[in-house]
């Protein structure tokens, strides 16, 4: 007996209603980032397992729980599917030389893959939209990716999303900190979870990271990294901060907030809302000034962050769900040989006018191509039968308003088209 072959757990079809949606949230990123002079760069998905360990840091979540890690069977290479942007696009960026000539924006879109418990709002192929920027070491660059996202924010019409800031300063900042923070953790640490006695010499500071409500008091009651900010660190978050109020951007300082990942120094922040339960952030990032460096490359400053795409989806739809539909704006329906052979002339030259056209395909009665044609979303149907054929002329009956059914001559459709669809006219 054949089983159904389905998806892998957690890794999810996207629709064509939805793919439709997809479609409309994308066309409105690459416009923002094109308005802020970023540049698409496109990654392999598959990447060598070395590189993540070295970018993100072999005591994380990421490096040991979640990879998609596996050994080549033709050369015993170790590659993994990429579980984050940043290691990938900094790769590129070192082994193309695109620093050669100066500071570069990029942006990148795609699939992401983490081996984790699959939840709403947290899958094992998930997307990101991320963007990186390199050479520019100063906190208007900082304080620019962060009003990128509210300009996103507000492009997208999303509501109740806030922003949490921090710094964790220079790495010297951060060893002082840390050999405090050992120190302190080590008189609770018969109250730390697994999870905690795990981190505590190898990675502590994620442990003021955690969910656990046991550990609250603990963790707050821990030193806290922003105190430890030498003149120069501090200056650059001061910069930060001044830049976002002379944008009015709300923000707050979260001195718990360190990000997952071994590389961020100065800025870290996350946009935050409480619309989608426990999976909140729905973006995140930083500066990173360290990782070319940590990668084999010359000192460069960078900065970038990634927001969640099915994340960011679910928030547009609870901000206006009924607006994300792309309908067609003609469905064409027709009768007969004649009439099949006008409408592939006469729908070829809507869409040459630039109209959205559906041509009914696999025959059927009028009655039933006028019930797809209604359940296409289309706001005009165009009939053509043999009467229409016999005088070289169209039907159009309006779908989604109160108005009579007319027919017009082919070369006049155009223009009635515009007017019914667009509002305007050739006067």
């Amino acid at each position: 007996m054949s089983t159904t072959l389905q998806a892998v757990r957690g890794m999810n079809d996207i629709l064509p209603d939805e793919a439709e949606r997809w479609e409309a949230f994308e066309e409105i990123v690459r416009d923002w980032l094109r308005a802020y002079g970023y540049r698409p760069i496109r990654m392999p998905l598959v990447e060598p397992t070395p590189l993540f360990k070295r970018a993100i840091g072999e005591v994380t979540d990421i490096v040991e729980k979640e990879m998609y890690s596996f050994e080549d069977s033709l050369n015993g290479e170790h590659l993994t599917l990429r579980p984050e942007g940043t290691a990938s696009c900094v790769r590129a960026v070192l082994q193309h030389s695109l620093l050669y000539d100066g500071p570069k924006r990029l942006w990148y879109m795609g699939p992401m893959f983490r081996h984790e418990r699959p939840q709403k709002g947290r899958y094992r192929q998930f997307h990101q939209v991320g963007v990186e920027s390199f050479g520019m070491a100063g906190p208007d660059v900082d304080a620019e990716q962060i009003a990128m996202c509210q300009r996103l924010w507000d492009d997208l019409g999303l509501q109740d999303v806030r922003l949490e800031i921090n710094s964790l300063g220079q790495p010297e900042e951060r060893a002082r900190h840390r050999e405090d923070l050992i120190r302190y953790l080590e008189q609770h640490q018969d109250k730390l979870d697994e999870d905690g006695k795990r981190r505590l010499y190898s990675n502590p500071l994620r442990i003021l990271d955690t969910k656990n409500p046991a550990l609250q008091e603990i963790v707050e009651a821990a030193p806290k990294l922003i105190d430890y900010l030498g003149e120069e660190s501090r200056a650059h978050f001061d910069g930060v901060q001044a830049l976002l109020r002379d944008m009015g951007i709300p923000f707050r300082i979260n001195p718990r907030l360190v990000r997952g990942l071994d590389y961020y120094n100065h800025t870290v922040f996350e946009w935050i809302t409480e619309q989608l339960g426990a999976q909140g952030t729905i973006c995140a990032g930083g500066r990173y000034d360290g990782l070319i460096t940590q990668l084999g490359g010359k000192p460069q400053p960078a900065c970038g962050f990634a927001m969640g795409v099915e994340r960011l989806m679910s928030l547009w739809d609870l901000a206006h769900a009924e607006a994300l539909i792309n309908s067609p704006d003609v469905y064409l329906v027709h009768q007969g040989e004649s009439a099949a052979r006008m409408a592939f002339r006469v729908a070829e030259g809507m869409r040459d006018a630039g109209f959205s056209v559906v041509l009914h395909a696999g025959g059927g009665s009028f009655k039933s191509q006028m019930k797809k044609a209604d359940g296409s979303g289309a706001s005009v149907a165009i009939i053509i039968g043999d009467d229409e054929v016999a005088a070289d002329q169209v039907s159009l009956k309006f779908l989604r308003e109160e108005r009579e059914q007319i027919r017009v001559s082919c070369d006049d459709l155009i223009e009635h088209l515009g007017e019914a669809l667009l509002g305007f006219t050739d006067d």
